[in-house]
């Protein structure tokens, strides 16, 4: 997992998504104003996802004293996780805010985001496929796809095992590895972007579907496969040689 505690100056902020799991129902949280930069609240704690890895940054609202102050737009990445707000101006250092995420379209991305490990895993064992793009939504999803055939494609084949997968009530775990643990597990998935991770960073987030797929990724996650509604295909579009870009959504 990576350090949830990231300066930015003589700024230290809590990064809580990195340390929940499972991913679903984020709690209203109280946390501090620590500065601002253009149409962005910086807080002292956070437990919003930021946008990454194909799933959208939460959306929510923010009080004060208990009244709304401000819509909360989608959360954006950073050594700084970014709030944007309608007007940075009603806010000031030191500032106590309470922030509520939207949580219906956190858990829908969250539900969406474990399918897709599902989906990409199931796709690469069937046929070697490799993921090369994905795009989460909270009722429909895409995956892109690389094959050395992409003519061997069978979307009944893959949803028929996608759907077996979660049906059979698989726990999802996320671990705290380290970068060798990592990149010496026979059954670790994704680790070609290793090498763009700065050095300083020892210790990385894995999430595990038991026996599916294991992959370091931040995003939140289901706690078990059962939680997650039935996919089916919606179409496919060619993306150039080998490639094929997926379409799916809940049932």
């Amino acid at each position: 997992m990576v350090d949830c505690q990231i300066f930015s100056g003589d700024i230290l902020q809590e990064k809580l998504h990195m340390t929940r799991h499972p991913g679903s129902d984020p709690p209203p949280f109280d946390t501090q104003v620590v500065g601002t930069k253009e149409n962005y609240v910086l807080l002292e704690r956070t437990y919003c996802y930021p946008r990454g890895g194909g799933q959208p940054g939460d959306k929510g609202k923010l009080f004060s004293d208990g009244a709304p102050i401000s819509d909360l737009h989608e959360v954006l990445p950073g050594e700084m996780i970014l709030h944007p707000v309608d007007d940075v101006s009603v806010f000031s250092v030191g500032q106590e805010i309470t922030c509520k995420i939207d949580v219906e379209r956190r858990n829908a991305h969250t539900l969406m985001h474990t399918s897709q490990h599902i989906f990409s895993a199931i796709a690469e064992d069937i046929w070697g496929a490799e993921t090369v793009g994905n795009q989460i939504g909270a009722t429909k999803s895409r995956v892109d796809l690389l094959f050395e055939d992409k003519e061997i494609f069978d979307p009944d084949e893959l949803v028929n095992s996608v759907n077996s997968i979660i049906g059979s009530d698989i726990d999802v775990k996320v671990h705290e590895w380290d970068r060798t643990r990592i990149m010496e597990h026979e059954k670790m998935r994704h680790t070609k972007f290793m090498h763009r991770i700065p050095e300083s960073i020892t210790h990385l987030r894995v999430v595990e579907v038991e026996d599916v797929d294991l992959c370091p990724c931040a995003g939140t996650h289901a706690s078990n496969t059962s939680q997650i509604p039935k996919v089916r295909f919606t179409g496919k579009k060619n993306k150039g040689k080998g490639r094929l870009r997926v379409s799916y959504e809940f049932e």
